[in-house]
């Protein structure tokens, strides 16, 4: 039998044939000492090429349980004057600067740290499923295993051993670029002093730390997709950011 993590480390491995790219250091650039970083991420979406690396290593990394996702790709196809085209939206927590979870959880098991991470305390949180519903950006679920909600961490276990996300880590295009908002030579601060960079659903308020260059106007306030743009494929499975009405695309 097939299992997910199968079907996913087998995507991976296809992926791994294509001629390899400059990958990111794999190290962090640690605060210097008294300074509190300003965690944030830029995706690439120029250099992602949905081979789900980020989704595995991320599931083995945090020990995500079956049939769930901190991160994953969804690919959809974008109408274009040149025909259908696919496009990557690599999908996480945002880690907001004003995270409409926290209010939404009625036991305070919700909480943002000094440096931005919003994190989910697992022995306080009942498993109400407010802050699911709460995140505009769908990227909490309640995990079917503990009953308690379950999201991105940035990995925050591997930031205090002074090493990036498992996902930055893997990507094999260097899609996903990690570090420190407040540091000027930090790799996200020159990306966003370099390009032109954009929040998904901006309306919301919420002040996104996830960033995306070439991000299709398309997809930036309707994650679900909205009219002009329709689901391709799923190398991930299923996942809830597609609206019930989108048309899906076995592949062969």
């Amino acid at each position: 039998m097939t299992t997910r993590r199968n079907f996913l480390t087998g995507a991976v491995a296809r992926e791994s044939d294509a001629a390899p790219a400059e990958a990111p250091t794999p190290s962090l650039r640690r605060p210097a000492d008294g300074h509190t970083p300003r965690w944030a991420m830029v995706m690439d979406l120029r250099k992602c090429i949905g081979c789900q690396a980020c989704t595995v290593a991320c599931a083995m990394e945090n020990t995500v349980h079956e049939g769930s996702y901190r991160t994953h790709v969804p690919v959809y196809e974008i109408e274009s004057e040149f025909g259908p085209v696919p496009a990557m939206l690599p999908r996480m927590c945002n880690h907001c600067e004003n995270p409409p979870c926290i209010p939404a959880c009625p036991v305070k098991a919700t909480y943002q740290t000094n440096d931005g991470i919003v994190l989910v305390d697992q022995d306080a949180c009942v498993g109400c499923g407010y802050c699911v519903q709460a995140c505009p950006y769908e990227a909490r679920h309640l995990d079917h295993e503990s009953g308690t909600a379950d999201k991105c961490t940035f990995c925050v276990h591997r930031l205090d051993a002074g090493l990036l996300p498992a996902c930055v880590e893997t990507c094999v295009g260097g899609a996903r670029v990690f570090g420190d908002l407040r540091d000027p030579e930090s790799a996200v601060s020159r990306l966003l002093a370099e390009h032109d960079t954009r929040h998904l659903k901006p309306e919301a308020g919420t002040r996104p730390q996830v960033y995306y260059i070439g991000l299709d106007d398309r997809l930036v306030s309707e994650v679900e997709i909205e009219e002009g743009a329709r689901a391709l494929r799923r190398t991930a499975g299923p996942a809830p950011d597609t609206a019930p009405d989108t048309k899906h695309h076995e592949e062969a």
